[in-house]
């Protein structure tokens, strides 16, 4: 069945609670053997997501290869996304680019019906702290929905910073943080304590995810959602409950070994991901360059992980 819905009305505040507490996850993005996004398929992929309970979905993020969407292209997932499932599950829709880009896409996003965004670091060029902060700022200030900033790459945010727009943007309830640095996350969350949602996400970010809770950092956006939607809850529940024989166990027969795949080649965080849907009978085409596809043997040994786990 193909849901068309309206969105869920969340204002920014509602978004930030929202963001507090639930796993949240990245949906890959469908395309067609001739590398076209391909529609249908992605409804099916979030009807098929749906019933596992991702409290909010990030379409046309890194996984979802947003970095390779032409801007229509992206308006045209983030449209999709919204109408199939938005009236059950928020919508923030990944952009980034260079800020006017980053503006144009934030702004269509709204336009369709997303509960928000997540501003992706801006392209190539490095800069500096007042650089990223009037970036930011201009986005904050281009939508009135929420906007969850990302710390990774080049866009390394300092509290200071971060503490500025903040206070200059109400609209801006999240920080994301793709870097990994503990100490540094630490002081941005005790210097805005619950002005923010906290939300890890570095790749396969269960093997972060205890660090990250005790951090402060109760959330973490899961990739294999897409494929073993079963597993991820539970080890997001098991890491909630402070179950340490559950996420033990599961870093020690999947996650410790997926990670092991992943790293054999560079950009397999993504490649990896469409690899294990379609192992599970949900096949979401090939990536798009400069992304390339995992080998033979890479989806040997990761069928051989998916189904030792036991049906999703």
């Amino acid at each position: 069945m193909t849901l068309h819905s309206t969105q869920t009305s969340l204002d920014p505040q509602a978004l930030k609670s929202a963001l507090s507490e639930g796993l949240m996850s990245f949906p890959i993005t469908d395309f067609d053997a001739a590398g076209d996004f391909a529609e249908d398929g992605y409804r099916q992929r979030l009807e098929w997501l749906m019933p596992y309970g991702a409290k909010v979905l990030f379409a046309a993020g890194g996984t979802g290869e947003g970095f390779s969407l032409t801007p229509d292209e992206h308006k045209q997932v983030i449209r999709t996304a919204v109408e199939t499932c938005g009236s059950h599950t928020p919508i923030i829709a990944g952009v980034g680019y260079s800020t006017r880009i980053a503006i144009d896409l934030a702004k269509a996003a709204e336009a369709s019906g997303a509960a928000g965004i997540m501003l992706l670091p801006h392209y190539l060029t490095e800069t500096n702290q007042e650089g990223l902060r009037a970036h930011i700022d201009a986005v904050c200030k281009a939508v009135r929905i929420g906007v969850v900033v990302y710390n990774r790459n080049v866009c390394k945010l300092s509290a200071d910073t971060v503490a500025r727009l903040a206070d200059d943007n109400a609209n801006l309830i999240g920080f994301k943080d793709g870097v990994g640095d503990v100490e540094a996350v630490t002081v941005v969350r005790a210097r805005m304590g619950d002005r923010l949602s906290y939300l890890g996400g570095l790749p396969t970010a269960e093997v972060f995810a205890e660090a990250y809770y005790g951090a402060g950092f109760p959330v973490y956006s899961s990739a294999v959602f897409n494929f073993i939607p079963k597993t991820a809850t539970e080890f997001y529940r098991a890491v909630q409950a402070g179950n340490r024989d559950v996420t033990n166990r599961l870093l020690r027969e999947f996650f410790i070994p997926y990670i092991g795949i992943r790293n054999r080649a560079g950009g397999f965080a993504v490649s990896i991901i469409k690899a294990g849907a379609t192992i599970v009978g949900h096949t979401a085409g090939p990536v798009r360059p400069p992304l390339s596809e995992l080998a033979a043997k890479d989806i040997a040994d990761l069928k051989e992980l998916i189904d030792a786990l036991g049906p999703q």
